[in-house]
């Protein structure tokens, strides 16, 4: 028996870019190829229904391959290896000890990693019990004011094994005292431990418009803390690139993936400044980067940003393993919804998915009710779940760069590294990150950023499940009940009295004199006060905007309404003909009212006005909107319209263009038309204020 090579191709003629076209053309029906089948994106770059190899800049693969420069697809050779990258979860319960339980549970359960974020109290340099610490204390973190709170929010947990990371804003210093003064205490060899401090003034700066000391100070201080870090701990980093305040200000992903080359470079100078070799720099700075559920933008994003990295590092004159940039990823926060959070789980799985092809080297996927209070522990538990999913079921961890070669994927990670690089060198002309930012330059072009967002999600042409489409206004809501903040302020006094009572001045001159400090129970606020010098900076913050928020914003005020007066805003569908002609437009406009909280009132339709009217006058509504097909409304539309505004109707609103047709309805009675393409936002805030809901 003989065997010969099976060749379906051959038996094919090879079709060429231009019978695709013919082909396309001939599907559109003369619609515009433009229009219909490019994607424009913020970004300003065009992405094509289709990449092929001329697609590709010469035979050379300039991605190079996984752990070697230009680091594209991946820093490590094997990409993420058999344990796939690390699975962090990250924990702002105001109580140590509920923060505790749920470390210990994600640990337990799969988890790798943790990230720490102390609240807003610590964060502003002030202990849970001061009294300029009300509004503060138990907000956004975890109340860690000393080695022993923090001793409690780690308990149980194996710090030569679990990657600590710590988010502390301008409080950095205490809070890696604390850290390192509690991996002594457990006797933690220093090549034992890991973790991240995260000194990141830049980023400080952006999110809350303040710095303890001057900026020079903060830049200073981080060096020091570097130099230190290097020269004790050698499996941790100082320093961290976190672009957040950027992106949940509205940013794109080039501006991203900008601020974040900027940044990283202007800590780079003054790491090399403050006596590090470059080499020894680079290894101190880790970077973490928002991920949304644009799958093919996130992962071109992620790759984009190594070879972007490489490239300041090599012309600053690093080794080549030193160019390696390390991720971390968090899915995004203003992605997320207050509205329909389930809908939440869908987009934080496919930013963890993203994330994971990108080559990230640790994922943080957000549980789903994290804008409604603190996360439950099954909101944990499927946020962990996601990523064990991914890793263990789908094997995506178990293929260096997956999405390396897509004609696409690299066509699109060249687009935005080009983009990024261009505004990074523009950002650079301007004096650098920390100009752009107190000048203010940065945030105007953000806002517009954000602008041009905020209109798309308007008009839906940026589709949100749930939000602005498919909105489910009978929806249970989620309650994620917060914890008595001021019990627990109260405990935190009687934790610190001890420590302020035997240590009553103390010397903060040196990363050892804060370790020491911290070992005797000196608190975080003690030891702010200690380092604070009177020189501190204050600016105008970054804004933080969600895509949600506008819609969300009439939800409440509906919701308001129906609170104070018994019933949500109504309007009344008037369905012509059978339900099989008026469904496709009546499911148009109940999704398009109902994103503002207005309920829509269904009904079988009508053959005649006369029954229309009857059915609106039993409805109590006073708005009304006809929905039928367009031959349906040439017969219809007219009759209809004027019984219904005669029987009070005061708002009356017709589903679809009208096209030639709109003076004869609107002279018929009918005062607005909603299709594809409107302001829905601006007709149901102008809908709500007549209907008397306050805005």
């Amino acid at each position: 028996m003989t065997e010969s090579a099976l060749s379906l191709a051959s038996d094919f003629p090879t079709p060429s870019r231009e019978h695709w076209l013919a082909a396309v053309d001939k599907a559109l029906k003369g619609a515009p190829f433009d229009k219909k089948l490019v994607t424009h994106l913020y970004e300003g770059i065009a992405v094509q229904p289709l990449y092929t190899r001329q697609d590709w800049p010469g035979e050379d693969d300039p991605s190079g391959l996984p752990g070697l420069a230009p680091y594209t697809r991946g820093a490590v050779a094997a990409g993420a290896g058999p344990q796939g990258w690390a699975i962090c979860t990250e924990h702002d319960a105001a109580d140590p000890q509920a923060a505790n339980q749920a470390i210990l549970t994600d640990l337990l359960r799969g988890a790798t990693a943790l990230r720490l974020r102390l609240d807003k109290a610590a964060r502003a340099g002030l202990d849970g019990d001061d009294i300029r610490a009300g509004g503060l204390a138990g907000q956004d973190g975890v109340m860690v004011y000393s080695i022993d709170d923090l001793d409690t929010a780690l308990k149980g947990v194996l710090l030569d094994l679990a990657p600590v990371a710590l988010d502390a804003g301008a409080q950095v210093l205490p809070a890696a005292a604390m850290l390192a003064a509690l991996w002594r205490s457990r006797s933690i060899e220093p090549d034992q431990a890991r973790g991240a401090f995260n000194a990141d003034p830049l980023a400080t700066l952006a999110e809350t418009g303040s710095l303890p000391v001057s900026l020079d100070r903060s830049l200073a201080r981080m060096a020091e803390l570097a130099a230190w870090t290097a020269e004790h701990w050698p499996h941790v980093t100082a320093v961290g690139v976190d672009t957040s305040a950027t992106y949940d200000a509205g940013a794109t992903e080039t501006q991203d993936l900008a601020a974040a080359l900027a940044t990283g470079l202007a800590y780079l100078r003054s790491l090399v400044a403050g006596g590090l070799g470059l080499d020894d720099a680079c290894r101190q700075i880790s970077f973490t980067f928002s991920v949304g559920c644009d799958q093919f933008l996130s992962i071109a994003k992620l790759r984009a940003a190594r070879l972007l990295w490489a490239r300041v590092a090599e012309v600053c004159g690093a080794t080549p393993p030193a160019r390696a940039m390390r991720i971390h990823a968090r899915t995004a926060r203003r992605m997320l919804s207050r509205r329909d959070p389930w809908v939440n789980m869908l987009r934080t799985t496919v930013a963890g998915f993203a994330a994971g092809l990108g080559g990230a080297n640790s994922v943080a996927v957000v549980p789903f009710d994290a804008l409604l209070g603190p996360s439950d522990d099954f909101a944990r538990r499927i946020a962990r779940n996601t990523q064990i999913l991914l890793q263990e079921e789908s094997s995506l961890s178990k293929v260096a760069d997956p999405a390396g070669g897509s004609w696409y994927v690299e066509t699109l990670t060249r687009q935005l590294a080009e983009a990024a690089w261009t505004l990074f060198q523009d950002i650079e002309g301007r004096g650098g990150m920390a100009a752009v930012l107190l000048d203010g330059w940065w945030a105007v072009q953000l806002a517009r950023s954000w602008a041009a967002r905020e209109t798309n999600i308007a008009k839906r042409k940026d589709a949100l499940t749930g939000i602005n489409e498919f909105p489910n206004i009978l929806e249970q809501a989620v309650a994620r009940p917060g914890p008595d903040i001021d019990t627990l302020r109260r405990q935190a006094s009687v934790r610190l009295a001890p420590a302020r009572a035997e240590v009553a001045v103390f010397g903060c001159a040196t990363m050892d004199d804060l370790v020491e400090a911290a070992e005797q129970g000196v608190s975080v606020g003690r030891m702010a006060a200690g380092l604070a010098d009177g020189s501190g900076l204050s600016i105008v913050p970054l804004p933080r905007h969600r895509h949600a928020e506008s819609f969300e914003g009439l939800r409440d005020a509906a919701d308001a309404h129906k609170a104070a007066t018994g019933a949500w805003p109504v309007v009344f569908l008037a369905n012509l003909g059978r339900v099989a002609q008026h469904t496709a437009r009546a499911t148009y406009a109940k999704n398009f009212f109902e994103a503002g909280g207005i309920q829509a009132l269904g009904n079988d339709g009508f053959q005649d006005a006369e029954g229309c009217v009857r059915a609106f006058a039993d409805s109590g509504a006073r708005i009304a909107v006809l929905c039928g097909t367009d031959a349906q409304y040439e017969a219809l539309a007219e009759p209809f319209a004027r019984a219904l505004k005669a029987a009070g109707v005061r708002t009356l609103f017709l589903a679809g263009a009208p096209g030639d047709k709109r003076d004869g309805y609107a002279a018929a009675g009918v005062d607005s038309f909603i299709a594809v393409g409107c302001d829905v936002l601006a007709i149901l805030r102008s809908t709500l204020a007549d209907l008397g809901v306050a805005l």
